[in-house]
């Protein structure tokens, strides 16, 4: 014989609950008294309070091991980058002479990025540094901080400073100039003790027959040595990287023009095929002419 469970109430179900939140008679919340309640509390306190305090000592001993300036690990590549000014999307600079619209965005971005090479600025916060040789800055046991940085001039960019000059940088004209930088590296010394300098060819025979004559500033797109070693954001506050500006003259309108430029050092490899920017940057340079 099957005997049917009798059904509870609303009211009955209401009034069940309202006890197990809380019973008068046994002075229980939610089925603990408050004894039970003030143990469990303290448990969590105290083992939360232990996570949080072995969290706080591991992150203060890791970072009496990390210097302010100075990164402890780097995935340093063992050879710098090169890259383009203006800075454009695919390392594509392409410039229409009747259009102004066209080039006057890499203008705007050349005269943002070449403003800290103004040569007052230069002068008020670098230093005139010894062509030729390392500015190395040791600490010797005492922190020399902040360190500094060798002055590079805007003017040293010739006709390509954008100083005065109506043609903005080339640009109107049909006869461009582009940035070429080497990425910073910490504590790297370019060179090898040895002068260095970029070149620029065409990628192809008929890139090259495109290209054209160009002209470097500064002269044979040299780069000197007093420039580095670089010491890291920090240390080195108003370090502003050497530039190497390259004017194409003639470049055949109406043709896409395969660049690459190359830093010529003796411990910097250009020879990687797995990494396209070690020691190079190749862009695209097109001259539209109606």
């Amino acid at each position: 014989m099957v005997i049917q469970k009798e059904k509870k109430s609303c009211g009955q179900v209401v009034e069940e609950w309202k006890e197990f939140v809380w019973n008068p008679r046994t002075h229980q919340f939610m089925g603990r008294t408050g004894t039970s309640w003030a143990f469990i509390l303290l448990f969590y306190l105290v083992f939360y309070g232990f996570l949080t305090a072995m969290f706080t000592l591991t992150m203060w001993v890791m970072l009496q091991t990390v210097s302010d300036h100075t990164p402890k690990y780097q995935d340093r590549l063992a050879t710098p980058g090169l890259m383009i000014r203006p800075k454009t999307e695919n390392l594509d600079v392409i410039v229409n002479v009747s259009d102004t619209e066209s080039w006057d965005q890499h203008v705007q971005k050349l005269n943002k990025f070449l403003e800290p090479y103004n040569d007052s600025i230069q002068a008020q916060k670098n230093d005139v540094c010894l062509p030729g040789r390392y500015y190395e800055q040791p600490d010797n046991g005492v922190l020399n901080y902040p360190k500094r940085a060798c002055q590079f001039n805007r003017t040293q960019l010739g006709d390509c400073s954008g100083i005065g000059d109506p043609t903005h940088y080339g640009y109107s004209t049909g006869q461009p100039c582009v940035f070429i930088k080497m990425n910073r590296v910490i504590n790297f010394y370019a060179g090898a003790n040895q002068s260095m300098n970029v070149t620029c060819v065409g990628k192809r025979d008929e890139d090259a027959e495109n290209l054209g004559n160009f002209v470097m500033f500064p002269a044979n797109g040299n780069i000197d040595l007093m420039y580095f070693p670089y010491y890291g954001k920090k240390f080195h506050v108003n370090y502003t990287q050497p530039l190497v500006a390259v004017k194409f003259l003639n470049v055949t309108p109406n043709v896409e023009v395969n660049v690459e430029c190359r830093v010529n050092a003796a411990n910097i490899a250009t020879d990687d095929e797995r990494d396209k920017f070690a020691g190079r940057v190749a862009f695209k340079l097109r001259i539209n002419k109606t």
